[in-house]
């Protein structure tokens, strides 16, 4: 009889945790995922701002777990799940459908950008979940100050909007700031690219709606601070390509607006729902046992994609759930039982300068300085693989030294307009 056969789908947070969790159980891990990297979500938005380079937030899987005999990695989408006969679907590369086989499955395949029912907005508007998002958004941000330069109305290429008051929006509006008033300064002779419009709105009442009130306040201070127009109560009624219009009616100019307003659950969370005729919460993400995290004796479900005791949509919860998982694991064969899954909250963080950033853990409340660096030291910490930290830490250093950044281009060439 060959080893337990172990598929994680998904390698984020929670999927990379189970397999380097399992590195020492005899057992064989198999990962799929679409991609062939596993990504640091929360410095996304460094690479969107051309301040980080988009290998060093994303390592490659076969690179992490090149001294893990055990795991296996397998580029492919999922495609369903049959529960009868234990096997995951999949596309592979080569076009060709593939079932992987499995004794226990783990799937923790994340979330996806919601509109909130007007997926027509994500042309004007798009999102920043992926690494090609994030690289295309940079060269979009980019391309605004060159169009600028030929303008008849620079004044519109200068504009930007984020739609989305959350840590990512926050941090994304702040980014632009700097990019624009210290990265970019002195480097057009026919623009002021200091002269850039940001607005940052979003429907309900504060920016950072899960910190407490004194750190929200100084976060909306310290981005009226670096110029960003903040609009709260603002709820998004149309966005165009020109711009965006509230349901206040309130009209806002913008050529660049950037989604990061809200999250749903990665489709797979509704095929593992009906394959196992588990229930979904009204985000569409599964319902799991809280004791395991199991949806069944025999699956898993973590991260983003799951309802456990409405814990938020952040890395920690999906770490820990992929490192309870491996134990759950490993406790069962050997005929054990694992202890009950206890989530340790550890706070929540949002950056909102190169020496300012915001801090909520426990009872103790963090702001600029000193914030910012108990932000820098837990994201490094976090971060897979010490070239990448190391990378991270020195491009860091030079931009909060110099203001300036590692990767101020544009990847495709612009293409001539046919007439």
């Amino acid at each position: 009889m060959g080893k337990h056969r172990v598929v994680v789908v998904g390698g984020g947070f929670g999927g990379l945790s189970v397999v380097r969790g399992l590195k020492r159980a005899d057992v064989e891990v198999t990962l799929i995922d679409r991609t062939n990297h596993h990504l640091f979500q929360p410095l996304l938005y460094q690479v969107a701002t051309a301040l980080l380079p988009a290998g060093d937030i994303a390592p490659s899987f076969r690179a992490i777990l090149r001294g893990q005999r055990n795991a296996h990695v397998l580029l492919g989408e999922v495609t369903g799940f049959d529960t009868s006969r234990k096997v995951v679907h999949a596309d592979l590369p080569d076009g060709r459908s593939h079932t992987v086989g499995y004794d226990t499955l783990v799937v923790a395949a994340g979330s996806r950008d919601s509109y909130f029912g007007h997926d027509d907005w994500a042309e004007p508007a798009p999102p920043m979940k992926t690494l090609e998002q994030a690289v295309d958004l940079r060269s979009k941000l980019l391309r605004a100050f060159e169009t600028a330069v030929v303008a008849d109305d620079p004044k519109q290429w200068l504009s930007f909007a984020v739609v989305g008051a959350g840590p990512t929006g926050v941090e994304l509006a702040g980014q632009i700031a700097d990019l624009a008033r210290r990265a970019l300064k002195g480097q057009f002779r026919e623009i002021d690219p200091r002269d850039v419009q940001i607005t940052l709105l979003d429907a309900v009442p504060h920016v950072l709606p899960p910190f407490s009130p004194p750190l929200r306040e100084h976060a909306r201070a310290k981005l009226e601070r670096l110029g960003v127009k903040v609009m709260t109560n603002a709820m998004v009624e149309s966005i165009d390509a020109e711009g965006l219009t509230t349901k206040e009616g309130d009209r806002v100019e913008a050529r660049t607006i950037i989604w990061a307003a809200g999250v749903q659950a990665s489709p797979l969370a509704r095929k593992l729902a009906e394959a196992t005729a588990t229930e979904l919460d009204r985000k569409g993400r599964i319902l799991v046992n809280p004791v395991d995290c199991s949806v069944t004796d025999d699956i898993f479900a973590i991260g983003d994609m799951v309802n456990l005791k409405d814990l938020p949509g952040i890395a920690e919860p999906a770490l820990q759930e992929g490192h309870h998982v491996a134990r759950v694991i490993k406790a069962r064969l050997k005929g054990q039982r694992a202890k009950p899954f206890r989530y340790l909250d550890l706070g929540t963080m949002a950056t909102i300068s190169p020496a300012d950033a915001v801090a909520d853990i426990k009872k103790l409340r963090l702001k600029g300085v000193i914030g910012k660096t108990a932000w820098a030291v837990v994201h490094i910490a976090f971060l897979v693989g010490w070239r990448n930290r190391a990378a991270v830490l020195t491009q860091w250093s030079w931009n909060l030294l110099t203001g300036r950044r590692a990767q101020p281009i544009i990847l495709e060439p612009m293409r001539a307009i046919e007439r």
